[in-house]
């Protein structure tokens, strides 16, 4: 429960503290009472003193229990506390000193009360414990002793108000720090759910993150298995059923098949590792482009031309990596599909982009087509894509039957230091 829903209840009632004073007080009260029956106190005889303490402390055990099953101030407490000062008047006829007994009624004001009757309720007590002070009813008998009286209620009943208003704010201070705490344990059982909820999330996440890495792992490897070895087979394919159909230049090709299945091996073995190609160690991108495009242009004796615009740069190796990647990949459909007699590749260096434009002179096809992938093809521009998505790259494909094909990749342009 919040500080603000306790502030218009009274403080919590003690029951057994509040027993264990007020009875304690009587006893005592009681035991001075007996001790000064043959003094000049004036008192009533034995048995009604003790009828009345009998009275009392009936009252109070049964008053308190009461009070203790209720939060808010009521009638109940005002016929308590108004039985409580009567009780303690008559015990102060029967002898003076149950004036100790009288003095734990402010102790009951704090709990019993609310603030708009807590004046008259500290005024009942002062007035009994004022009567005490002076020695009893007798007192009142003489113009004297009722002046001594009123002074001693009044300043009993300024003190008593002055301490009672200074006790009600150290309770509701004490309350009010409660609520708090109680404030406190439930943010703290809300915050271990949601901990709770938030661990079994970060597994499910991990969970989801290896699936994820499983799934793009997968993809890196097929788009390796096609770029690598799928281009080196098919090369290395070409290569012997030239050097069949051509038996003068059998040599030369057998050399060529031989470079592509040594190449092809190395080149695998780097992808297993996740290593970049080999035409990136210790060159740039625009060198391994130009090693790649003379590669092809003799193997597959097509003209192959590479144009390099803007200020060169090197970038992330993954992005490198890709570049290069796609310029094989498309420079091996031309050689398998295209039937073209040209190719030119032009690597555009701007200020947050780079592009690789690769064109050709061949029979084209349709773009919108679907391609069926098959075991000559078809998966190509699909794993372009796909290598350029990783990287927040995009693939751009112009062609028609007959008029050649243009293919656009774009990229972001990150430099190694990671900046554009």
């Amino acid at each position: 429960m919040s500080g603000e829903a306790r502030t218009g209840e009274r403080p919590e009632l003690n029951a057994r503290r509040l027993i264990f004073v007020s009875l304690g007080l009587l006893i005592g009260s009681t035991v001075l009472a007996i001790l000064t029956l043959h003094t000049e106190v004036p008192q009533q005889p034995l048995p009604v003193t003790l009828a009345a303490v009998a009275g009392t402390a009936a009252w109070v055990l049964a008053g308190i229990r009461l009070l203790a099953r209720f939060r808010q101030p009521g009638p109940a407490s005002a016929v308590f506390v108004i039985g409580y000062v009567v009780l303690s008047g008559l015990l102060i006829w029967c002898n003076p000193f149950f004036g100790f007994f009288a003095w734990s009624g402010y102790l009951f004001i704090v709990h019993t009360l609310s603030e708009r009757w807590l004046m008259a309720g500290v005024s009942g007590v002062a007035l009994v414990t004022a009567l005490s002070q002076t020695g009893g009813f007798e007192t009142l008998q003489d113009t004297g002793g009722r002046v001594f009286f009123a002074g001693l209620f009044l300043a009993n009943a300024v003190l008593a108000f002055i301490m009672t208003r200074f006790q009600l704010g150290q309770l509701r201070n004490s309350q009010r720090r409660l609520a708090v705490i109680d404030e406190l344990a439930q943010a703290n059982a809300k915050l271990e759910a949601a901990l709770k909820e938030n661990a079994g999330l970060h597994a499910q996440l991990l969970v989801q993150a290896h699936e994820a890495g499983v799934l793009d792992e997968r993809q890196r490897m097929a788009g390796e298995i096609h770029d690598v070895l799928a281009q080196g087979l098919t090369g290395i394919v070409t290569q012997l059923e030239a050097a069949e159909a051509q038996p003068g230049e059998r040599d030369r090709h057998l050399g060529a098949a031989k470079r592509l299945a040594r190449e092809s091996l190395a080149e695998a073995r780097r992808s297993v590792r996740a290593l970049r190609p080999q035409q990136l160690d210790g060159a740039g991108l625009p060198a391994a482009l130009g090693e790649v495009v003379e590669t092809w242009a003799g193997l597959h004796d097509i003209r192959a031309d590479l144009i390099i615009t803007g200020t060169e740069r090197r970038l992330l190796p993954e992005i490198e990596a890709t570049l290069l990647r796609t310029a094989q990949e498309a420079l091996a459909n031309v050689a398998r599909h295209a039937g073209a007699g040209r190719v030119g590749l032009t690597l555009s260096y701007m200020e947050d982009l780079v592009t690789l434009d690769v064109r050709d002179d061949g029979a084209g096809f349709d773009p919108e087509e679907p391609r069926e992938i098959t075991e000559t093809g078809g998966f190509g521009l699909a794993a372009m894509r796909e290598r350029l998505t990783r990287i927040a790259g995009t693939l751009a494909v112009e062609s028609e039957p007959g008029a050649g094909t243009a293919l656009s990749a774009c990229v972001p342009a990150i430099a190694l230091g990671g900046t554009p």
